[in-house]
């Protein structure tokens, strides 16, 4: 976990890690050039990463733990905040080295990064030879061939069709039991602080079958859980034409039928009992009762929802352009409660110190974390980006030292809020799937409950991919511990 003042997460998953895919079979294949990726920022990037492995793949490369052995390094990149960037720029440096002692290595920036910077990634960073944006992962081995000639090589074009539908992801670090499934890209929402909507492109949803077809061989491979990812899920839509007949004659007319989130849920949720269905991330002013009620009516979705306020006070939300006030999302958070129950996750994004939040405003994000009283919490202090509607409009007018005691608060809350969200497991029966060894202890295991707790438990005779039922017996503010029962 990365303490302040950038990021602290309460939550399993760190959006800060890095991926390094482990050595597959592919590796042992004699003659093939090898590919290292590494990943940073959120789901959505890891996801790609296993697209982009899938493509490189099927131009005859094999994919390597070790980037001394690599003959293409990428790195996939988040744009979200400054320190995210940065972490990049230090980790060219090291490639730098490595590129010296092997001039033939090709070096290249995905993601988020490369589409916000484009070829002034070139000018800047001599150690990079491809640059592409996220809707350019097909044209990749022609960009390293391009590269490999001789030419710095570029593609930041953003598609308006592009979802990577028919590309099956290779599962890079995959524990074999959790996967993630993008169905949808891009962003229509232009909040403010916002570089998603300019790095990644308007909103387009995949075809639905596409996304079973995925989600079912994952299941026939033994996978037990699948996160279906977007930057919006509960705005994913997809509108098809089907044969039909007319109500003034038996002649078949086409018809069209729309696959909201809500019907998506449900049909993976129908592929078996045993597989367990999360997503992230939701925005307050899409999720509907639609959605709040598939969940309650399937045991297998999981009963947790990632639902970013930013923050407590009216004005700064509209300054934020987040399309809701104060209310609006406690009348939300009522209603999940009221379909779900209490015991529903519900994790947040908090940011301190936007442009010209005052002290009484900072305090109304303490007084909504007060009320929802969130399982987890991703806290931010303010980063202007380049080229965003608040770099345009708004002074970053806070200081760094209130920004960071503003934060500090945030953290100290949220801390308390969650150990006393997991205090209520005290003596509960929890429904764990198991991911693997705890990491302190391989004579531990672990697994998330339905709220996305995780669970740390003795080993005994049980393995990775099972389902257990663990009693809680203790815990913090992040973990949650017991025996099977």
């Amino acid at each position: 976990m990365t303490l302040i003042p950038e990021l602290t997460i309460l939550q399993p998953a760190d959006k800060e890690q890095i991926d390094l895919p482990r050595t597959s079979e592919d590796e042992l294949a004699i003659g093939k050039k090898r590919l290292y990726i590494e990943s940073y920022g959120c789901q959505m990037n890891f996801a790609d990463s296993e697209v982009v492995a899938a493509v490189m793949r099927n131009a005859g490369y094999a994919t390597t733990s070790s980037a001394n052995e690599a003959d293409v390094i990428f790195l996939n990149t988040c744009a979200i905040r400054d320190n995210a960037e940065q972490k990049v720029r230090h980790r060219l440096k090291h490639l730098t080295g490595l590129k010296r002692q092997k001039p033939e290595l090709m070096v290249g920036i995905l993601g988020c990064m490369a589409e916000r910077l484009k070829t002034k990634l070139l000018e800047e960073e001599k150690v990079v030879d491809i640059v592409a944006g996220p809707d350019a992962y097909r044209d990749i081995p022609k960009l390293v061939e391009e590269a490999e000639s001789g030419q710095k090589a570029v593609n930041v074009f953003l598609s308006r069709e592009e979802t990577y539908a028919d590309i099956a992801p290779i599962r890079l670090n995959s524990n074999g039991v959790t996967a993630f499934v993008s169905i949808m890209r891009g962003c229509d929402n232009m909040c403010s602080f916002c570089v998603v909507p300019f790095t990644r492109g308007r909103e387009r949803s995949r075809d639905p079958h596409s996304i079973i077809r995925e989600a079912q061989d994952l299941f026939d491979q033994g996978y037990r859980e699948v996160t279906l990812l977007g930057q919006n899920v509960d705005s994913y839509k997809w509108v098809e034409e089907v044969a039909g007949a007319t109500s003034h004659s038996s002649l078949l007319a086409p018809t069209t039928t729309t696959t909201t989130f809500a019907l998506l849920l449900e049909m993976v949720a129908l592929i078996h009992p045993d597989l367990r269905v999360r997503f992230s991330t939701s925005h307050p002013k899409d999720i509907t009762d639609d959605v709040l009620h598939t969940m309650a009516r399937y045991d297998n979705i999981c009963k947790y929802i990632h639902l970013p306020a930013q923050s407590g006070n009216s004005r700064v939300l509209k300054l934020m352009n987040r399309t809701y006030d104060r209310p609006w999302y406690i009348n939300k958070i009522d209603r999940i409660r009221e379909i779900l129950g209490d015991d529903c996750g519900i994790s947040t994004d908090m940011i301190s110190g936007f442009c010209t939040e005052t002290e009484e405003e900072h305090q109304e994000s303490l007084s909504l974390m007060d009320y929802v009283r969130y399982d987890y919490a991703y806290m931010f202090a303010y980063s202007e980006r380049p080229g965003t509607l608040a770099a345009k409009k708004y002074a970053d007018d806070i200081p760094e030292d209130i920004k960071k005691r503003r934060l500090n608060e945030i953290i100290a809350r949220q801390l308390e809020h969650s150990a006393e969200r997991n205090q209520r497991h005290i003596g509960q029966t929890q429904r764990v799937l198991i991911e693997g060894s705890s990491k302190r202890s391989d004579d531990f295991l672990c697994g998330r409950n339905d709220q996305n707790k995780m669970v740390v438990f003795p080993k005994g005779d049980h393995q990775k991919g099972q389902y257990v039922n663990v009693l809680v017996t203790e815990c913090t503010s992040a973990t949650l511990r017991g025996e099977v029962v």
